[in-house]
């Protein structure tokens, strides 16, 4: 009897000391879920009332009513297109969204290799796209497409085998409660109890999502939204809380110091493998996240830019969050379907240098051409980024060994090497690489370290 309470206790302590308290160095020891560090690669998609004007960015609202004094340009934009007096509310209605597919979306996300999606629930125009009892008339249930699109794209991810994520902004530009709560210098928290945490508690209980990008938060300390009481009941209690994946947006100065894993600032590239896990989030669009109307072929970066910046990202022990902007009727337009496509195709052949894989000892070296490395257990891969000019490739990291063996990803046929130094080094016997517009290829090196 005394040995069952025993048992008894010391499962009680155990659970209780599992338990994350609200302080960072609490929340910053969990562990991250492992499916998260596995999947590598996910598609952003930044949607929302912003892409009605499409013009400049998902920011247009702030840079034309907001922001002092206004981008001449987004006020030019409006006095040419629209009549006197013309609101941005009134942009809601034209979100119509009448094309949207959710199963063709997520048809192509999957085609794409990813392993994740991260919608836009809301933005900072505060416009959320799903039935928020917080946001009476400004969501895309009340008004816009009458739909769900939270809900729509949840099911049809989940139906593929996809992780499915939600963004979520902090701040909203011109809400009367944060605009209030700020002119108090954020010693008050009105919009924080009555608008963003009940929002948040009910996105997060509604949708499950297992990936939470939280954005807008440098205004106000992490105090001011109550980032670690929300999170602590996220990794504690919420129904998501073992699968559930964050990021470091929960405040001023949080960025590349706490939450789960690290975004750091847009476009962030480590110029050396960084000690935290880290995201490495960018848009297929240059000059912007959310749809333009007037984009040209030139602002888009090519596949072949893609496929490298994935592979220096993996390699140093990211993950890439690749960007796409719907328009307002819900097409993903075709030239980024085509990137799409394009980076699936690839993986398909060298996924297995990708998916799962962990930074090598040396991540990249510049010999005959750019080479970046990953390991998978006791196989390494070399992954050229460009085409050699000629057909031996030196590679001066490996160690060899007697048994070990080289060959070419979407080849089986073991590749003819040498040593370089004794056990040190190789250069490899090239067959003629396949075309692949990705214009990237990944040697497989086993018995090497």
């Amino acid at each position: 009897m005394l040995f069952a309470c025993a048992v008894f206790l010391g499962a009680l302590v155990a659970h209780t000391s599992a338990r994350y308290s609200p302080d960072w160095k609490s929340l910053d020891a969990r562990p991250l879920p492992s499916w998260y560090d596995e999947a590598k690669l996910g598609i952003f998609i930044h949607w929302g009332v912003f892409s009605v004007p499409g013009f400049g960015s998902e920011w247009f609202w702030w840079h034309w009513q907001g922001q002092q004094p206004p981008d001449p340009k987004c006020v030019r934009f409006m006095s040419e297109n629209y009549p006197p007096g013309f609101s941005y509310p009134e942009f809601a209605p034209q979100f119509h969204a009448q094309f949207f597919d959710p199963g063709e979306w997520a048809d192509m996300f999957k085609a794409s290799g990813a392993k994740y999606v991260v919608l836009t629930a809301k933005h900072h125009e505060g416009f959320t796209n799903w039935a928020s009892p917080n946001s009476w008339n400004w969501n895309s249930v009340d008004t816009g497409p009458h739909r769900d699109l939270v809900g729509d794209l949840a099911e049809a991810v989940r139906n593929r085998s996809l992780h499915y994520g939600l963004y979520n902004s902090l701040y909203e530009w011109f809400h009367p409660l944060y605009l209030s709560d700020k002119k108090n210098g954020f010693k008050s928290q009105e919009f924080v109890f009555h608008k963003l945490l009940p929002e948040l508690y009910n996105m997060v209980v509604r949708y499950r999502p297992e990936l939470i990008w939280s954005d807008g938060d440098w205004e106000a300390p992490d105090t001011y939204w109550n980032s670690t009481e929300f999170l602590a009941w996220l990794y504690n209690d919420s129904p998501v809380k073992d699968t559930i994946v964050t990021n470091d947006r929960w405040g001023a100065g949080c960025a590349c110091k706490h939450g789960g894993y690290y975004n750091c600032e847009d476009k962030y590239t480590p110029g050396k493998l960084p000690k935290h896990k880290w995201e490495k989030c960018t848009s297929v669009d240059t000059l912007s996240w959310g749809y333009r109307r007037n984009m040209k072929m030139k602002e888009l970066m090519d596949l072949h830019t893609i496929i490298e910046d994935l592979v220096r990202t993996v390699a140093l022990g990211g993950n890439y969050l690749l960007n796409v902007g719907p328009t307002p009727d819900g097409m993903i337009p075709p030239l980024f379907e085509e990137r799409l496509r394009g980076v699936g195709a690839w993986l398909k052949v060298n996924g297995e240098a990708i998916y799962a894989s962990k930074p090598w000892r040396v991540q990249n070296e510049n010999a005959t051409v750019p080479i970046w490395y990953t390991s998978k257990g006791t196989t390494v891969y070399a992954t050229m980024t460009t085409k050699p000019s000629q057909t031996t490739l030196y590679l001066f990291e490996p160690r060899t060994s007697e048994t070990t063996k080289v060959t070419l990803l979407g080849n089986p046929k073991p590749l003819q090497w040498s040593s370089i130094y004794p056990n040190t080094g190789l250069i490899v016997l090239l067959p003629e690489l396949p075309f692949t517009s990705g214009q990237a290829w990944t040697l497989r090196l086993d018995g090497v370290q």
